[in-house]
């Protein structure tokens, strides 16, 4: 993704206020979407609409698991103590709290470190023995204090300190959505909305990780631009003005009377050059969106 082009739209969102001080209703909308689709990718069998009902209502779903339901509830607690400020540090310390309030009565481990030895599924990479785990989180730790310190990339340092955390594995279970909380963290800190990473793009997303095992950092750090510029247009759509509204790619080609074809803008979603979120099964983008991407081809 073109940076002008996150640039621009990140512009566009602080316009609107501090992220973290948004209207309670948007930052629930925000909330929703992240614990549905951190949850999913998981394996969590609650659809956006159920996640939907039991963060707003505090309702059960009929035949779902009970852990799913934990995990909906517990990780929606996280997650606004993340987006309060509450939690705020990326350190060792928050990654055990976070790990605690998402897994409390879940996992028996639930707030400490593993005490095995683990595999990742489906990736040949094998995480470090138990032994060596400390000494590698408190490597992992200072070198995010590095990064911080020399004002590095905001998308390098996301990308590297997630990477580090997802290869150390320092939990049994639930290492996925701990990283992701830590990730959002991270962005929250430097004025940047919560990245959603929803089950459409889960093969890309372990393919990314999957790459930085192999030295090759450039995927995930796509992903992460990528997926940012779908973030803040869904987050414009609610706070934003009549040309930041998203709509369907069909609907996109009809109003912004483009000569686009509806398949060429999915395809330059998929390949992270336009910015789109995909929503009920639907790809979706805003005029905004379709003007910077043509400002962007206008200069090519």
């Amino acid at each position: 993704m073109d940076r002008h082009i996150l640039n621009k739209l990140r512009e566009r969102t602080l316009n609107r206020g501090p992220l973290r001080n948004l209207p309670e209703k948007i930052l629930q909308e925000s909330i929703i979407i992240n614990t549905w689709g951190t949850n999913a990718i998981e394996g969590n069998t609650l659809t956006l609409e159920e996640v939907t009902t039991v963060i707003e209502s505090g309702m059960t779903v009929p035949n779902r698991p009970v852990r799913d339901l934990m995990e909906t509830l517990q990780h929606r607690s996280a997650l606004s103590d993340v987006l309060s400020g509450r939690i705020s540090e990326i350190n060792l310390e928050n990654a055990l709290e976070l790990h605690n309030m998402i897994f409390h009565g879940i996992l028996t481990d639930a707030g400490q470190w593993r005490r095995v030895n683990v595999r990742i599924s489906g990736s040949k990479f094998s995480p470090p023995r138990v032994e060596k785990l400390i000494s590698l989180l408190r490597e992992w730790e200072k070198h995010y204090v590095s990064m911080e310190m020399e004002r590095e990339d905001i998308f390098v340092q996301a990308t590297e300190m997630h990477f580090g955390f997802e290869s150390i594995h320092p939990f049994s279970d639930g290492n996925g959505r701990v990283g992701r909380l830590l990730l959002n963290m991270h962005f929250l800190n430097h004025n940047w909305p919560l990245i959603h990473i929803l089950p459409y793009h889960r093969k890309y997303y372990l393919d990314a990780l999957e790459s930085a095992h192999h030295k090759d950092m450039k995927k995930l750090l796509g992903f992460l631009e990528t997926n940012m510029a779908g973030s803040l247009i869904f987050v414009l759509n609610m706070v934003g003005s009549e040309g930041d509204k998203l709509m369907t790619l069909k609907e996109a080609r009809e109003v912004s009377g483009t000569d686009y074809s509806t398949k060429y803008l999915a395809l330059r979603i998929k390949q992270g050059e336009l910015p789109g979120i995909r929503l009920n099964s639907r790809w979706m983008t805003s005029q905004v969106a379709i003007d910077l991407y043509r400002e962007i081809k206008g200069r090519e």
